[in-house]
């Protein structure tokens, strides 16, 4: 699925294919269904679509699908890559089909697909340009901070003058999209008492909590710590085989990069204000542990503290000792 187009494949009996490329638009997906319809004779509910997940894209089959009651899955490409095995030559009408053939095999275990409430898809939108407008900053800043020991200070003033009104600019419009953020926030009750409750977590600001609120979908599709850890690429899986290989645990590239950046921020915040987690820190650091896997220890109890409290509708306790049995 393209920009301009998409490239669609149907089939009843997992063998037999019926592919046909398709305008990216209401009116020629609309259409598209109508021909399928009397060709094939079938209802909504005898129909399951699945897509390559590939961002904005998506939004008009989405819509069209979510409108007619049609059951849809939004699959990552490499899961369906991976689940085929190895495979030669790529081209849309081949990755229409070897997609048809993923659902029809798949289709009782995999999930169906839900449309966030329009409050979340629009916090998400926020969410984007701010990370848009950091990463722009961040840009025009770092190579003017790390030149200044190796140009001169005439040269490096060139850059600094030539930046100022932009990184300004910048950092207004960083202002302003926080300012409609909270507002979005404010006015819809779920999302407000999620991120109080997320937030009460220290080591957890207004960004993380909306970024996690995001992922899960106000943490309905993922409603487990482990699953949200794993998503995120904070948990270790084993790198053994056998008795040849005994490698350390290892945390998985195939994660969301972004919010794994934020946790750990979130983290270096955590270790330093709150005692707790400062403590654990340090003792695990006298024993010899890298400090990277530390960190990605902290992002863990960060993550099940706030699934904790969104589960029981509570906020996080600091002082909190269990009670005896």
């Amino acid at each position: 699925m393209g920009k301009n187009q998409l490239h669609a494949a149907i089939t009843i009996d997992g063998v037999n294919f019926h592919d046909q490329q398709v305008e990216n638009t209401p009116t020629s997906i609309k259409e598209y269904f109508r021909h399928l319809k009397s060709k094939f004779n079938f209802n909504a509910s005898q129909l399951t679509v699945c897509m390559e997940h590939t961002g904005i894209y998506c939004y008009p089959l989405l819509d069209y699908l979510t409108h007619q009651g049609i059951a849809v899955c939004v699959e990552p490409a490499v899961r369906i890559k991976q689940s085929q095995g190895m495979q030669r030559g790529k081209n849309d009408k081949m990755d229409a089909v070897r997609i048809a053939k993923y659902l029809f095999k798949n289709h009782t275990e995999l999930k169906l697909w839900k449309p966030k409430r329009e409050v979340v898809q629009q916090l998400r939108a926020l969410l984007v340009v701010r990370e848009r407008l950091v990463r722009g900053k961040m840009r025009f800043e770092v190579p003017v901070k790390e030149s200044s020991e190796f140009i001169s200070k005439s040269i490096r003033q060139l850059a600094v003058v030539n930046c100022k009104a932009t990184i300004t600019a910048i950092k207004k419009d960083i202002k302003r999209v926080n300012v409609e953020i909270s507002k979005l926030i404010k006015k819809d009750a779920q999302l407000h008492a999620q991120v109080k409750l997320a937030t009460s977590v220290t080591g957890v600001g207004t960004i993380i909590a909306t970024n996690m609120i995001i992922d899960t979908n106000e943490f309905q599709d993922i409603d487990d710590h482990k699953k949200y850890a794993c998503y995120s690429g904070i948990a270790p899986f084993p790198n053994q085989s056998g008795k040849s290989l005994r490698g350390k645990d290892k945390v998985s590239h195939l994660a969301n990069k972004r919010i794994k950046t934020l946790l750990h921020m979130g983290a270096w915040s955590a270790v330093q204000y709150a005692p707790d987690l400062k403590a654990y820190y340090n003792r695990k650091l006298a024993e010899g542990k890298p400090s990277y896997s530390v960190l990605n220890a902290v992002c863990n109890k960060l993550i099940t503290r706030v699934f904790v409290c969104i589960k029981n509708q509570r906020m996080y306790q600091k002082d909190y000792r269990p009670a005896l049995a």
